[in-house]
């Protein structure tokens, strides 16, 4: 009996733990019809959509990546203040309420991405070609404009829906070594007239808004999730993607996008969801963690106190920054979707310091920011909601749901492979973090080198998130994921 690759295991594994989490990995005949139908449609031209192809629009993202959510343009303005546009891809043109499409979509919540497959939430027709922000290709966007000013405040902003063309497909290594001065100046950018300058544009109101959030007290981390490096069907190891200027450039553009449209849609007073992370319950062990690393923090929750702590741990100690930044934002916990207004004030992103956050710029992606484009769209037309807020709390607890499972399904296969890769490396000792004790579920930490994540089956008594431990591997079971280690020190 021959051994499948494993490339093939990791797929049929893959499928398998969406299964049991609830999700359908296939599209039902009648969505992949709808799909195949809509992306035939020719765009719609009414009076309400601005022309915007030319301007010098682009997008960055993985080399890989085919559905592409988000494009951004910049203009420097006589005050010195920045005008900044982010066009997010009008997908509610091609997946209307409540059609096969919005109701498969509804029922996964979000794309599912396994490191060694992807399950989209809506069919490829769609969301990697006709509703997708591809360079070269006519398409119909819904815009977040803001004017960034030299402090870093978003002074005006606006939404409205647009034509728009993609004139640079752009990947976050080539243009992050390039605007980090490590790398030549990529090939899509050089070719076209005036793009050097608008990227670097953006990339200044991008700083503005990082300085602004952090004068604030946003939490800044550098976690680790190792994704399979596969060769020839074999795991052949695992890569971290490496945090650079490309990656924080969109990063911050979206965060202000997202801010900016929740902070939009509360003023118009339209009900919508935001996303919520609230002060973390067990803070007094993230106090802990600070003391024993020589600081203080307050006994009760401070997003600025923190943030400040953790610019000193980076400063001081860069190596093992990412290994304190796992402990944090697992002691953290995460977040979830509230409906607002709400009785109950849920409000406020903890890790970002904002009181208004939400979930926009990737409808291709997340059915909540599908959601909340209609919702944008509505008060833009001036319509009524076209969702009660019954219906946003139940859209709201069912996206939450859905991402802790499509978290736990990323991580199985994650773990997964990682048990391939370390199946030949029993009884090796390795350095690494504890990096959760869940109640009754035992005892995890995170290895240093290789980064990958297992059970102490073995000498776990007293150990607690953010301990540094030596750990020898005594079993892997690569059909189930699991990784098992017995304390070695």
């Amino acid at each position: 009996m021959t051994t499948p690759p494993a490339s093939d295991f990791l797929r049929n594994r893959a499928r398998q733990a969406m299964i049991e989490a609830g999700f359908e990995p296939e599209f039902p005949r009648e969505a992949q019809q709808e799909a195949q139908e809509a992306a035939t449609e020719p765009l719609p031209h009414t009076a309400d959509i601005q022309d915007l192809r030319g301007l010098l629009w682009s997008s960055i993202d993985n080399d890989e990546s085919r559905d592409l959510d988000q494009i951004e343009v910049a203009e420097q303005l006589p005050d010195g203040s920045i005008r900044v546009r982010v066009g997010i891809a009008d997908v509610d043109t091609f997946a209307p309420r409540d059609t096969p499409l919005d109701k498969h979509a509804f029922t996964n919540g979000m794309t599912v991405y396994t490191g060694v497959t992807i399950f989209p939430m809506l069919p490829e027709a769609l969301c990697t070609q006709a509703s997708s922000l591809l360079g070269d290709a006519e398409r119909l966007a819904v815009v977040i404009e803001m004017t960034v000013d030299a402090e870093g405040e978003v002074v005006h902003s606006n939404a409205y829906r647009a034509y728009v063309r993609n004139y640079a497909q752009l990947a976050y290594d080539a243009v992050g070594d390039w605007l980090e001065g490590t790398g030549p100046i990529p090939e899509h950018v050089a070719r076209v007239p005036g793009m050097e300058a608008q990227l670097r544009l953006q990339h200044e109101a991008a700083q503005r808004l990082l300085a602004q959030r952090k004068q604030a007290g946003m939490l800044d981390f550098e976690t680790v999730e190792a994704l399979p490096v596969m060769r020839e069907g074999q795991v052949v190891g695992l890569t971290v993607p490496r945090k650079n200027a490309a990656r924080s450039l969109i990063e911050n553009l979206m965060v202000a996008a997202n801010i900016t449209l929740a902070t939009f849609l509360e003023v118009t007073g339209m009900p919508s969801i935001q996303r919520v992370v609230r002060a973390p319950e067990r803070w007094a062990r993230i106090v802990e963690i600070a003391r024993r690393l020589g600081d203080d923090l307050p006994e009760t929750p401070n997003a600025r106190a923190l943030a400040d702590f953790l610019v000193r741990r980076k400063a001081t100690d860069p190596v093992h920054f990412s290994d304190l930044s796992l402990s944090v934002v697992k002691l953290l916990g995460p977040g979830e979707y509230a409906v607002v207004p709400s009785v109950r004030g849920d409000t406020g992103h903890f890790g970002l310091a904002a009181y208004r956050y939400t979930h926009a710029t990737a409808p291709n992606r997340r059915y909540i920011d599908l959601v909340l484009q209609r919702l944008l769209k509505a008060v833009s037309a001036k319509q009524a909601p076209p969702y009660i807020p019954a219906e946003l709390e139940t859209i709201a607890a069912h996206c939450t749901q859905r991402e802790t499972a499509a978290r736990k399904v990323e991580r199985k296969i994650r773990k997964v492979a990682a048990a391939v890769l370390m199946s030949h490396r029993i009884g090796n000792v390795f350095d690494a973090i504890v990096t959760g004790t869940p109640a009754g579920k035992g005892t995890f930490a995170r290895l240093l080198a290789p980064p990958v994540e297992g059970r102490i089956l073995h000498g776990e008594e007293g150990l607690d998130v953010g301990d540094r431990v030596r750990l020898r591997l005594i079993h892997t079971d690569p059909e189930r994921g699991f990784i098992d280690f017995a304390r070695a020190d």
